[in-house]
């Protein structure tokens, strides 16, 4: 086929009003790109199915209900969709800039309004909509493209086995023993250290503290976080480095993260342990930029066990289908309930085979909780999430210290569980790891955080203000001949959203 055969093709192809079903498409794809970073990609395939369906069934019934017109057709089923995906848009942002504007009584008729502007618009009889066919394809195959690049521009290119940020403090001759123990790292995301929770809440954490001393933990009675918000607090304890000596990026100017979410993902921890032999272990967060999905096993619940995914229920919110919600036809908080309590006993329910596995393992498991939403009550009976934020969905002082220290208790008891569970199945005692990565909300810059360790005959390298990024460092040199420097313990405080411009905070001890 010569050059001019291909052009007529083209020409011919691009005349025929395809374009509904890319416009079809787009809304998932462009909701997928701007929240790559906080969702897994294959979260878009079931809505990018239903909204094509629906593009193509709405283009059918307006085809017969126009006598067959296809291009008059084709650019009102344009101008419906485009309608239809935009009202979810319009509402969040008037009730973002304007919460207390009854927007919800006319909101609706305006549309309905542009509704009839647009059959008036189309059912001339003079218009055609035939020339349009080429330029509408061209838009919309050029915003379906777009949307793309952006989402797989994002996605990082490295190999399992590779470093995020050049300047991790690898070292090539650690050596596996010969009955090498298994690698336990819990992350209990926003998990206050005791005297936090008692001066904040009036909880009393004493009693899981008993219990893991029972069973020869350390816990860090004055530790903290190295920073303020998880990314950074991560970042920092996988690389084993601060920020600020980790990468050259990490500037207080720049709010960028993809340099800082590929270092939490491929880490020197994980680098270390991989270069020794190690299988790598990972469980769903729900949030991509958190998830080491490429890890030798990455365990995950099905994904669509709860009917709906969260990212359906934020593509629902934007289109409007929103009314299904309003109306109570459709309630997406408690489906964002059942997905977190779906990850939580996931993560919790594989605890018995990872450690049965013959082969030493290390497992990086990071549970949303008791970071909300609240999905727990104290004896692990589930909770509505939205019973602990306003209209606002923020979340009011005593309703969240309800739902945090409800959530808390029933992660204590499950926790032991794991804990018992591990140790039981163990041959070679294992290092286990247990800590927060910040603490509690409502608590800007009080970085007094949880941190409890399993370290078998090394016990008295340990120290009451061990902060994160000396906690692998010792897990290296204790077991596996290491040669890490100890690195002064120090806690950073950003502000939003300058995440770089770090300041430093008071090590505070005891209530």
């Amino acid at each position: 086929m010569n050059l001019k055969n291909i052009k007529n093709v083209v020409t011919n192809w691009f005349s025929k009003p395809w374009y509904p079903i890319a416009i079809s498409a787009y809304p998932v794809l462009t909701l997928l790109s701007a929240n790559i970073g906080q969702v897994r990609s294959d979260s878009a395939i079931r809505p990018l199915v239903v909204s094509i369906a629906f593009g193509s069934l709405l283009f059918l019934i307006i085809w017969l209900l126009f006598s067959r017109k296809t291009y008059k057709a084709a650019f009102f089923t344009a101008l419906v969709l485009a309608l239809f995906f935009t009202f979810g848009h319009v509402y969040i942002a008037i009730d973002t800039k304007y919460p207390d504007a009854n927007y919800t009584v006319w909101l609706l008729p305006v549309w309905g309004i542009l509704f009839v502007l647009a059959v008036f618009w189309v059912t001339r009889p003079k218009l055609t909509f035939v020339s349009s066919a080429s330029t509408m394809n061209t838009i919309a195959i050029a915003l379906v493209v777009i949307s793309l690049w952006q989402t797989i521009s994002t996605v990082s290119p490295q190999g399992a086995h590779a470093l995020g940020a050049p300047n991790a403090p690898i070292q090539a001759d650690l050596v596996k023993p010969e009955n090498a123990p298994d690698v336990y790292f819990f992350l209990l995301d926003s998990y206050g250290r005791a005297d936090l929770l008692y001066r904040a809440y009036g909880f009393d954490n004493g009693g899981f503290i008993h219990d893991l001393e029972e069973r020869d933990f350390y816990v860090a009675s004055c530790s903290q976080s190295n920073y303020v918000r998880t990314e950074l607090s991560l970042g920092s304890s996988l690389n084993m480095m601060y920020l600020q000596d980790l990468s050259d990026s990490f500037k207080p100017d720049t709010t960028a993260r993809r340099l800082l979410w590929n270092s939490l993902k491929h880490s020197a921890v994980r680098y270390n342990f991989e270069s020794m032999g190690y299988t790598t272990i990972n469980t769903d967060t729900g949030f991509e930029w958190l998830n080491v999905s490429d890890s030798d096993l990455f365990l995950s619940p099905p994904p669509v066990s709860s009917g709906m995914t969260e990212f359906e229920g934020l593509f629902l919110s934007t289109t409007l289908a929103r009314y299904a919600q309003d109306l109570g036809l459709v309630d997406p908080d408690y489906f964002l309930g059942v997905e977190f309590r779906d990850r939580f006993h996931s993560a919790f329910n594989s605890i018995d085979e990872i450690s049965k596995m013959p082969e030493p393992t290390f497992s990086y498991i990071h549970v949303i909780s008791p970071h909300p939403p609240f999905v727990f009550d104290s004896e692990g009976n589930p909770t509505y999430p939205a019973d602990f934020w306003n209209e606002q969905r923020q979340y009011p002082p005593d309703l969240y210290q309800k739902g945090y220290v409800n959530q808390l208790q029933y992660l204590n008891t499950t926790m032991t569980e794991a804990i018992d569970t591990i140790l039981a199945n163990s041959e070679t005692p294992p290092i286990i790891i247990i800590q927060g990565d910040h603490g509690p909300w409502l608590q800007p810059k009080d970085k007094r955080f949880w941190n409890t360790i399993y370290f078998p005959e090394h016990k008295d390298v340990l120290y009451p203000t061990i902060s994160p990024v000396n906690i692998f460092r010792l897990v290296f040199n204790s077991y596996f001949g290491g040669n890490y420097d100890i690195l002064e313990d120090v806690s950073y405080f950003s502000p939003v959203p300058k995440l770089y411009d770090f300041s430093e905070v008071p090590y505070p001890c005891g209530y």
